[in-house]
């Protein structure tokens, strides 16, 4: 059966941040706790300035989140929503990976709130699929969605930053309308993939 891709709710957010756990386990937000997961994704729910669309797949007799896309029309501003909105709680969830990582943590602000230097645009912030159903091309449904959502907000540029070497990822972007266009240094000495839409 097809998944369902729809707008997320508040509802989701516990699937979404347990999705990004799972499957971006080699990130550094991942190190900041599920708490802080959860509450960046609410605000992203709720946020003009994003959205997160969820994939949902039949499991038993039920449907449930397999797959989502994160997504800021304007990644400086939606980090400054953030903070103001729920800096002093997400910090102190995060308080024990602030203080093993502080630099990745100045390096992570510095990048959301400075924008990504010469990508400009909107951005794809973090695109997940449950492992059971990898390879059936619900990331690429996802990205071809937020693509189809951004051209309706107006957007005419964006981009997204991934793994360098992660080939699935890149495939599902490329697919959705994507274009390799470098590499980028969100923490210093972590070369990760930039890609370009158009």
């Amino acid at each position: 059966m097809t998944p369902i891709v729809r707008f997320a709710t508040v509802a989701d957010v516990d699937a979404v941040a347990a999705l990004h756990a799972d499957r971006i386990a080699e990130g550094f937000l991942v190190t900041l706790g599920p708490a802080f997961l959860r509450r960046l994704y609410r605000r992203i729910v709720r946020s003009p300035r994003g959205f997160v669309l969820v994939a949902d797949g039949p499991a038993d007799g039920t449907r449930r989140v397999v797959g989502f896309v994160a997504v800021a029309d304007d990644t400086a501003a939606l980090y400054r929503e953030f903070v103001l909105h729920d800096g002093v709680r997400a910090g102190l969830a995060a308080a024990p990976g602030i203080v093993r990582a502080p630099r990745s943590v100045f390096e992570t602000l510095r990048y959301g709130l400075r924008g990504s230097g010469e990508a400009t645009g909107a951005e794809i912030l973090a695109t997940a699929v449950a492992a059971d159903r990898a390879g059936q091309g619900i990331g690429t449904t996802l990205v071809q969605a937020a693509v189809a959502e951004l051209r309706r907000r107006g957007a005419h540029t964006a981009h997204v930053v991934t793994a360098a070497g992660n080939r699935a990822a890149a495939r599902a972007y490329e697919r959705g309308g994507f274009r390799a266009s470098g590499q980028r240094e969100v923490h210093r000495g972590v070369a990760q993939q930039l890609l370009v839409w158009p």
